[in-house]
């Protein structure tokens, strides 16, 4: 969910923060900050937004006194603050400088092109991030298929180009970097995981493909004469990646020059580019909301999960791979990963901080590594809060007057779609 780096190490890295003992009463705020988010739109949706700005930040400062006063932990705090500000620094200037490019697919929206569509994207996410990719994509996504957009077809964006196809580098979804900067190879995720990989996203695009068959072609969108596709908007992929390149860079000057790279990127896009897009600052908004809540209501779940990891009884790689993906679907997936990878290495009697146990960690036991970072990377797609681009895809899409599944609804498909297939992962690769 998160791409948070220190001077050395991720901020997020959770080996470096003592574990705090915490009552699992005080989970119970985060629980119910994603229930109202579940639940509220549905039953009131005028209501809840209007009110999710009190309820999310409200939630997360009665977590933060609860810390500062009741624990006396204010660097907890301020650790997962850091956290915050890396994640919306990135997830920010993603979406302002994409915002000034323009992707334009002068094509009929078929199931093919569709679904050729979500295959650029889902090589593109492990070059930019699942989030730029899906940024940089959606619009025209929308576009082409004007007319004939159904809630399908924003859940299989969000499955594919926003997180199953982020698992062949690190640039392309946080735990895999956090994976690097611990002394993971570079190239290892695309060694090591493009079987899953390819057997993922070949499945939901066969799916998405026989399900799009089922949709009418739309009168609105036709192909014209020329250029079938084109961009617009170059200058903003010198910013894109100058962003890229700041994700190796310690902290704060990574955050300072994410920040003004998107305020030169949004100051030097073409005013008609970012009108043909839509653009404004409501989604982006709308994400930094939520999560500050998101974030800081976490803290007593991530810390619980710290202190009780290696009483859990895990053992076998398939319970790692399950653990690891369903908390990874609700909670930040980035210390997620941390933990239970950590938990593997105990159970081999190895040191995660220790460069050697690493080099033989990745040599001897890398079907651990393997389960883990799958499931870190695959679970985000199970809920819009997964991971970041699902939340801001959908935001936009709403933006753009899509009607878009509500938070159970895309569930529905989720359940449907995503557990039968990590079920299929887990006997194929873990079993």
């Amino acid at each position: 969910m998160v791409l948070g780096i220190g001077a050395t190490e991720p901020l997020w890295a959770a080996s470096e923060i003592a574990s705090t003992a915490v009552h699992p009463l005080w989970m119970t705020p985060f629980w119910l900050l994603l229930t109202m988010i579940a639940v509220a739109p549905f039953v009131h949706r005028e209501w809840w937004e209007h009110n999710y700005p009190p309820v999310a930040v409200g939630l997360g400062l009665l977590v933060a006194v609860y810390y500062a006063v009741g624990l006396r932990e204010t660097g907890r705090l301020w650790h997962t603050l850091e956290e915050y500000i890396s994640f919306i620094a990135l997830v920010g200037s993603l979406y302002i400088v994409t915002g000034g490019v323009w992707v334009h697919i002068e094509k009929r929206a078929t199931p093919l092109v569709n679904t050729a569509v979500l295959l650029v994207g889902s090589v593109l996410s492990n070059l930019v991030g699942t989030t730029g990719a899906s940024v940089l994509l959606i619009r025209s996504y929308l576009r082409i298929n004007r007319g004939r957009v159904r809630g399908y077809h924003i859940v299989f964006f969000i499955f594919v180009v926003g997180n199953v196809s982020g698992l062949l580098t690190p640039v392309g979804d946080p735990p895999l970097f956090l994976g690097y900067l611990k002394g993971i190879p570079f190239f290892w995720p695309l060694k090591s995981l493009w079987p899953i990989w390819g057997t993922s996203v070949a499945i939901l695009l066969t799916l998405f493909y026989f399900i799009d068959r089922k949709t009418p072609l739309s009168d609105e969108a036709t192909e014209a004469p020329g250029k079938k596709i084109w961009i617009e908007g170059g200058i903003n992929f010198l910013f894109l990646g100058v962003i890229l390149v700041s994700l190796f860079q310690p902290t704060p000057f990574r955050e300072i020059s994410l920040i003004v790279s998107a305020a030169a990127g949004y100051k030097l896009s073409k005013k008609e580019i970012l009108e043909r897009n839509g653009f404004n600052f409501l989604p982006i908004k709308e994400v930094a909301i939520l999560f500050f809540g998101i974030f800081m209501t976490m803290i007593p779940t991530l810390d619980w999960l710290e202190s009780n990891a290696a009483g859990l009884g895990l053992s076998t790689v398939n319970q790692f791979f399950w653990i690891t993906g369903l908390l990874s679907a609700t909670l930040d997936n980035a210390p997620t990963y941390l933990t239970f990878l950590s938990a593997a290495f105990g159970l081999h009697h190895l040191n995660m901080d220790a460069a050697g146990d690493v080099a033989l960690f990745v040599k001897e036991h890398a079907l651990y590594l393997k389960a883990v970072s799958a499931g870190a990377v695959l679970f985000g797609a199970v809920t819009y809060i997964g991971n970041a681009p699902n939340f801001l895809v959908k935001t936009i899409a709403e933006q753009s007057g899509v009607e878009v599944p509500t938070f159970l609804g895309y569930m529905k498909y989720s359940m449907a779609v995503l557990i039968p297939l990590f079920l299929l992962i887990g006997f194929l690769f873990f079993i």
